[in-house]
């Protein structure tokens, strides 16, 4: 376990001393105080990673001390070593948030395992809590095994094991993270965290604070201490998602980071090492983000070590009856009483398919509903006009033929808005969900109802 700061608590100098050595002979830094007072300025003035406080103290004492640093939402784990120890002081310790009580005199080893348990929880309850919002998410493994596939796999199956960083480029839809997951699961880091961060979806102000972290104090808000993904992420992996869509100053940050291995908190001076891989990924042409200004190269050229493209659905139509199985099972329902007729299979594989295999998983979950579970048919499936449709069509009729050709522009804005009404209308008007059904950001959409349906915006 790498080296932590903690806060020292005692009136007596030579207590602080011994606790001050020992705590120094296990890598830690340390910082000392002689009563609660002092500990709340040095608190509120440092990153602390454990309190190791005496209960009687002049001024303000230990459970006092306890109870003050819970009132500022603190959730820093403190330890109570007192020669004053009773059953009533250790009752109300726990109360107030003490997560070990040690009476003196002690053992010097008893308290070294006593530190490395509590910040090994400390850190395991970090870990869980971010595990139970991945959990929560949710996420499927791929499928398929069109050549397409399997060469995407071979390719994961020899990058995986190493550090190296990748980049993972395609299409919206084509499953990137997936295979940022694939490549973590397929790493000796596998039993540690994988840290996703979308860089489109999080505004640019935030975005520095989410992937670095801050110290209580750094901005207004910043109420208590907050661990940025990088910090979170170390000994595993961390996915930068639309990394074209970072700020360029933010990506000369992050240029500086993969260099040195190194992050600092906003607002704070203590230099964190890490170690763990970068694995990036985009929907767009990165050598022409780079031409446009818009991605730095040397950034581009440290994140491509080695680079994984995925191919969009309509070059691998085969995996279609596979993947609307997979959906089928995945909304709940048999796949032995819910069939695809050949029909809608055919009909499914003809068309183009610009949104991927999420567009796939958004068009069964409704064809789901439409068809009652049942068998699944291709009145079932709303394919839009856009499909690339192989079976000819009739001649169209004279008047229509000499229809004219609507602008450009205007088609595409109309096809915008119709699939924001779909989008929102799935989304049952949740413009966060219908954003990201969308692929794009929330601010993104707003600027788009705003310009198409003014009186939703």
């Amino acid at each position: 376990m790498k080296g932590r700061q903690i806060l020292v608590v005692d009136d007596e100098p030579k207590m602080r001393r011994v606790l001050e050595i020992m705590l120094q002979k296990m890598g830690h830094r340390v910082l000392a105080a002689g009563n609660g007072v002092e500990a709340l300025a040095l608190f509120q003035a440092n990153s602390v990673d454990l309190v190791i406080t005496d209960l009687r103290m002049p001024e303000m004492d230990g459970i006092e001390l306890l109870a003050a640093l819970r009132a500022q939402a603190s959730d820093v784990p403190v330890m109570v070593i007192t020669a004053h120890g009773t059953i009533e002081t250790a009752v109300a310790a726990m109360k107030h948030g003490a997560c070990d009580y040690i009476l003196r005199p002690f053992d010097i080893d008893v308290v070294e395992l006593a530190v490395d348990r509590v910040l090994n929880g400390a850190a395991v309850a970090q870990q869980n809590a971010f595990l139970r919002q991945e959990i929560e998410r949710g996420w499927d493994a791929f499928v398929g095994t069109s050549e397409p596939m399997r060469a995407v796999y071979e390719l994961i199956q020899r990058v995986g094991p190493s550090k190296a960083s990748v980049l993972i480029t395609g299409e919206t839809g084509t499953g990137k993270e997936l295979a940022a997951r694939a490549l973590h699961h397929a790493s000796p880091r596998r039993d540690k965290l994988f840290v996703p961060i979308n860089c489109a979806a999080i505004p640019a102000d935030i975005l520095e604070s989410e992937l670095f972290g801050y110290e209580k104090g750094a901005f207004t808000g910043a109420v208590k201490e907050r661990v940025g993904k990088f910090e979170l992420a170390d000994g595993g992996t961390i996915f930068l998602d639309e990394l074209t869509e970072m700020p360029l100053p933010l990506q000369a940050k992050l240029l500086r980071v993969l260099q040195e291995n190194t992050i600092e908190r906003l607002g704070g001076n203590r230099v964190i090492e890490l170690d763990l891989r970068v694995i990036a990924a985009t929907n767009r042409d990165p050598l022409e983000s780079v031409r446009e200004g818009t991605l730095r190269e040397d950034l581009y050229y440290r994140v491509n070590v080695f680079s994984i493209e995925l191919p969009p659905l309509r070059a691998r139509t085969e995996d279609i009856a596979g993947l609307v199985e997979h959906f089928i099972a995945k909304h709940g329902h048999s796949t032995a009483a819910t069939r695809l007729t050949p029909r809608a299979l055919e009909r499914l594989r003809d068309y183009d398919w610009p949104g991927n295999v999420r567009e796939l998983e958004n068009m069964v979950e409704r064809a789901l509903i439409l068809s009652g579970g049942g068998t699944l048919d291709e009145q079932h499936f709303l394919l839009n006009p856009r499909a690339a449709d192989n079976k000819p069509r009739p001649a169209a009729a004279p008047a229509e033929s000499q229809k004219a050709t609507p602008p450009l522009n205007q088609a595409v804005e109309d096809l915008e808005a119709r699939l924001i009404d779909e989008a929102l209308a799935q989304a049952e008007g949740n413009k966060a969900k219908a954003a990201a059904l969308l692929d794009i950001s929330e601010r993104t959409l707003w600027y788009k109802l705003k310009k198409y349906r003014p009186e939703q915006s």
